[in-house]
């Protein structure tokens, strides 16, 4: 017997409990992403129009991706019905870039975990920072978003796109160039030290034909033509070392970034030092400078239509460099957990974070725990899920993938001595979305093998129910053991 006859019986289009995995499930993605939440949903969320900080922690599969997609299409609804006060939403989940770039810069010999413990507050700061002007730059020259802003206002997205943009698009120079015009930045002033220096060319270079002609060069043996024509390019021999100079001490802070110092030398070179003077730049190992740079980028969004910016952490477990290690996991997220940071104006992060580092918050000293004040921060100690809870999430799946009038329900699945109250028993031992999903597809499975397309048996009796949750839940307890692949 086939698990497709089984449920083409019931009015069932498809499995759906096949996926386990919320970035591709179909079903999910259809018809709960907007309908079936957990119960500390609106803690979370809070306020779409005033972006809050929310700290969860759920174990594997316990939905914090469907949560993060949830968020995503929330804020997206939003700023659909509020274009004035849209929420810039930057997700912050592929932390293997960074990693990697920090990893090379700082590792050297050593081990993974000592460079780790280099991680600070201000590379967070940077690769977000990477995250969102690379995200609002791409928008603006794809004419995404309109052009409102000043002409500091664009000179402060000229100076954050040179640090910060890394968008593999296109060349940077190239891309620099296009936003400079879309935002009528021109730093018309920049080059002069360069022009200043050819103009002194082309006048010697005139002299010395005009000169040939007449056959007057004695004059070019003399030292002052030279001197005239090195004192000319002196300006910007001096704007090109300060440039590189800049260049480089930025490069060296910016631990996460992938800017060469000779892309962003001739970036800074290309802009008026008036627009430099006294400007914030990520040249030194600090927090400090990162703050002003996330204000103007604030300060940007605002001009634009943004009212409030939102940061959303998942799947720090999944970077190769951390592969599954709580150690490691919280030796790059804890620089995070900073209570001047997460409360900033405007600004809110949600952080979806495994099971595994609450137990280590719970060991933490007084001193950390003053400076994260996570009780100021919608702390969710675990993304639990009861019995009722995950009943009505596989209904509502089943429901969904119902081609039938009227739709099919869980119950109609199985034999009536299997009631709904055993039913929910048996699912609360599960714990969570991703575990009930795999026992169910395992149950069809083995109900379907157990009997022949010539007999088949379209509902499920209690013994099956009863043998494939023991065995599911052995295999369970291994799993938590870490004695089951994971």
């Amino acid at each position: 017997m086939k698990v497709q006859e089984f449920l083409e019986h019931h009015g069932i289009a498809g499995n759906p409990f096949a996926e386990e995995d919320a970035q591709t499930d179909a079903v999910f993605k259809r018809d709960c992403l907007e309908t079936t939440f957990h119960p500390a949903w609106d803690k979370i969320l809070g306020s779409p129009a005033d972006p809050s900080t929310a700290i969860v922690f759920g174990e594997k599969g316990s939905g914090k991706t469907a949560l993060k997609l949830q968020m995503v299409r929330q804020f997206e609804r939003h700023n659909e019905s509020h274009p004035d006060s849209r929420t810039f939403v930057v997700l912050y989940d592929d932390f293997n870039p960074f990693l990697d770039r920090f990893v090379s810069r700082v590792g050297g010999s050593r081990s993974v975990e000592r460079a780790l413990a280099h991680w600070k507050l201000w590379d967070h700061m940077d690769a977000i920072l990477s995250l969102a002007v690379t995200q609002l730059v791409t928008g603006l020259i794809e004419g995404k978003q309109p052009q409102r802003i000043t002409r500091p206002q664009a000179r402060d997205l000229a100076l954050l796109a040179a640090c910060y943009d890394q968008s593999t698009a296109e060349s940077f120079p190239a891309r620099w160039r296009r936003l400079k015009h879309r935002t009528g930045y021109h730093g018309r002033f920049g080059g002069w030290p360069r022009l200043l220096g050819f103009a002194a060319t082309a006048v010697l270079a005139v002299a010395l034909v005009v000169g040939g002609s007449l056959g007057r060069l004695d004059w070019a043996a003399s030292w002052w033509p030279w001197a005239v024509l090195g004192g000319a390019w002196l300006p910007a021999g001096l704007r090109r070392l300060k440039s590189h100079w800049r260049a480089w001490r930025i490069v060296g802070s910016m631990r996460t970034g992938n800017r060469t110092v000779g892309q962003l030398a001739r970036a800074l070179a290309a802009m008026p030092e008036v627009d430099l003077a006294g400007q914030p730049l990520p040249a030194q190992a600090r927090s400090d400078d990162r703050y002003e740079l996330f204000a103007k980028f604030q300060g940007l969004l605002a001009a634009l239509g943004w009212k409030g910016m939102v940061v959303i952490v998942d799947r720090l477990d999944e970077p190769h460099l951390i592969n599954g290690s709580a150690e490691r996991m919280r030796l790059v997220i804890w620089p995070l957990l900073d209570n001047k940071f997460l409360k900033s104006p405007g600004l809110g992060f949600k952080l979806l974070l495994p099971e595994e580092l609450y137990r280590f918050i719970e060991r933490e000293d007084e001193q950390f725990n003053q400076r994260a004040r996570l009780d100021k921060q919608n702390l969710v100690p675990s993304l639990e899920w009861s019995g009722e809870t995950l009943y009505d999430i596989a209904s509502t799946r089943v429901k969904s993938a119902s081609v039938g009038e009227p739709p099919a329900t869980l119950g109609a699945l199985f034999d009536d001595s299997v009631d709904e109250r055993r039913l929910i028993d048996g699912l609360r031992s599960l714990r969570v979305p991703r575990q009930l999903f795999k026992f169910l597809y395992r149950l069809l499975v083995a109900h379907c093998h157990a009997h022949t397309a010539e007999k088949p048996v379209y509902r499920i009796p209690i013994e099956r129910f009863e043998t494939t949750l023991a065995v599911f839940r052995r295999d369970q307890d291994a799993f938590d053991r870490g004695l089951a692949p994971r």
